[in-house]
């Protein structure tokens, strides 16, 4: 028998699983080695259940906690009664629940004496996971196997002994080794935090208790999540957005989103969306629904939790074959960005009419470099990302977007860092680093602007550039009249030689010592018709340099 469970109960267990996960964080925060993890912050942690049902997660990075789920079950399904007491499982296959193949995901099962009640979760984006290119994005791939190590559900720890023979296989095919066994450690460690505070959760109110309040908080958010629906107008509504290309011929490349809401249920078809294609951009069918259910996250309360329950309003649909739902073997490592952002945009687009108010303007879109050479201080190989120059967040009827938010799939929660400490880590120097004027689009509520970034490269030798990302052609979107942001402009100086226009999707750039990358971020998007803006609005946005007369 279910033992009844009291309000107070529900939300002491509630806010005990959110400090969990919050805590699994800053303990990866804190110990991780990349500056892409302890500086950009560039993982998440979760809770599921077996069947893999979402029941708690931090606010790190939207777009990774909606695959958690498959992931979870995939590693169960693959398992089952093999799983143990101090065991660590790893996955990153986007085709068995990964995002893509950089976020590795670490699993710690949590027991309640002889069975199994929980995954302890972290997913963490790799500085290097092998592959055709460093720093794990490579624009020249046409299958998943060019891109790097490709890890199914893996036992890594067996009840507490670590399967040393594994551990180096991957190792061995990573360039940073170093830097890949200290984050892999503080993403188990973080796991193992989890584990340790469930235990303490399940011996303060016993079993029965806990999975009683843990199953009354996910009914919670499904019917605060289904109240708010239930007040759109029932209907069919449609949206599209583009991304700009593939990097192999495929431009101005649509997704599409058919809604119908009906009562309290949002059933959401993608299925007229390009065809994959040949370029990294495609989208497994995790990293579509994890877009689609970070979509629906905007749309409602920031104070209900995103779990599980939240969630079951959303019905998805794809078709295989398309960019949204791609046969097993197609590269999707910019999947998490693009056509991750898109899909969010082609979502919120149409059911921005169902809900106006709660609808926000697009964000900047991602445009990525990634450096790999040899620090001329220590002689020691670097990998850096650049997180700097972030594109800015869309309005809303709440208000102007945020300054320099970055991505809508991240929402703010990957941070740039300190420029301070990437020069003392790096050989690079920040000659500039502020907002672009004029990038926001206007409206009623003015889209964030993005950034402005002049950056040296201090080595002694040539060293090599990647790029991933879109947005040179389509900006932000603006919603409800307010216009679109600016695209974003990159380009290379190298003395004695003309200015280069970098592209989105590049591999093996060469930077010269002294050479200097100039990245102009695009800006968010406008909320509403600009002519509603005041006059002393439109004069702070002059004073605090946002806006200005220029001509770019």
């Amino acid at each position: 028998m279910i033992p009844a469970v009291d309000p107070i109960t529900i939300s002491v267990v509630q806010h005990r699983l959110r400090a969990i996960v919050e805590e699994m964080g800053e303990a990866m925060l804190r110990t991780s080695y990349s500056q892409i993890l302890n500086s950009s912050r560039d993982f998440s942690t979760a809770l599921c259940d077996p069947e893999g049902r979402l029941i708690a997660q931090a606010e790190h990075v939207p777009i990774h906690v909606g695959a958690l789920p498959f992931a979870a079950r995939a590693v169960h399904e693959f398992f089952r009664d093999q799983i143990r007491p101090g065991d660590v499982y790893l996955l990153n296959d986007p085709y068995r629940g990964g995002n893509h193949l950089p976020d590795l995901t670490a699993f710690v099962p949590v027991f309640d004496q002889d069975r199994l009640v929980f995954w302890s979760i972290n997913r963490s984006h790799q500085s290097d996971i092998g592959g055709a290119t460093h720093g794990a994005y490579n624009a020249d791939a046409t299958e998943i196997y060019q891109e790097g190590l490709r890890i199914p559900p893996l036992k890594l720890y067996e009840q507490g002994r670590r399967r040393d023979d594994v551990y180096e296989m991957i190792v061995l095919n990573v360039r940073h080794p170093r830097d890949f066994r200290g984050d892999l450690a503080a993403m188990i460690g973080s796991a193992r935090i989890g584990e340790r505070r469930l235990g303490q959760l399940f011996g303060e109110f016993g079993s029965a208790l806990t999975h009683s309040a843990v199953a009354a908080v996910l009914d919670g958010a499904e019917r605060q999540v289904r109240a708010i629906i239930a007040t759109w107008k029932d209907g069919s509504y449609e949206g599209e957005a583009f991304l700009d290309d593939d990097g192999h011929g495929a431009h101005d490349i649509p997704i599409r989103a058919r809604i119908l809401k009906h009562g309290s249920d949002l059933s959401i078809d993608l299925s007229d969306s390009h065809p994959q294609v040949t370029g990294f951009i495609n989208s497994s069918y995790a990293n579509t629904y994890s877009a689609a259910v970070v979509a629906l996250a905007y749309l409602i309360d920031p104070h209900i939790p995103k779990n599980d329950g939240a969630f079951r309003p959303l019905t998805l649909k794809v078709k295989e074959g398309t960019i949204v739902c791609p046969r097993p073997g197609a590269p999707v490592t910019l999947c998490t960005n693009h056509c991750g952002q898109e899909i969010i945009e082609a979502i919120i687009r149409a059911l921005a009419p169902a809900c106006p108010e709660r609808a926000m303007a697009g964000w900047g879109r991602r445009f990525r470099l990634a450096v790999q050479g040899v620090d001329p201080r220590n002689g020691k190989p670097f990998i850096w990302h650049l997180f700097q120059a972030r594109p800015g967040g869309g309005g809303s009827s709440a208000g102007d977007g945020w300054p320099g938010a970055g991505e809508w799939q991240a929402a703010g929660g990957i941070k740039f860092g300190s420029l301070e400490v990437q020069e003392v880590r790096f050989p690079l120097h920040f000659r500039r680093h502020e907002f672009r004027p004029d990038s926001g689009g206007d409206g009623r509520h003015r889209g964030g602007p993005g950034g402005e970034l002049e950056l040296i490269v201090e080595t002694s030798a040539p060293a090599l550039g990647n790029t991933a990302g879109d947005g040179i052609k389509y900006g932000a979107c603006g919603l409800a009249g307010g216009e679109d942001g600016k695209p974003h402009r990159y380009w290379l100086q190298s003395a004695g030689r003309p200015d280069r226009t970098l592209k989105t999707k590049e591999t093996g750039i060469v930077l010269r010592p002294g050479d200097v990358f100039n990245a102009h971020s695009g800006g968010g998007g406008g909320w509403g018709d600009g002519k509603l803006r005041t006059a002393p609005e439109r004069e702070r946005d002059k004073r605090q340099g946002f806006v200005s007369d220029r001509i770019e």
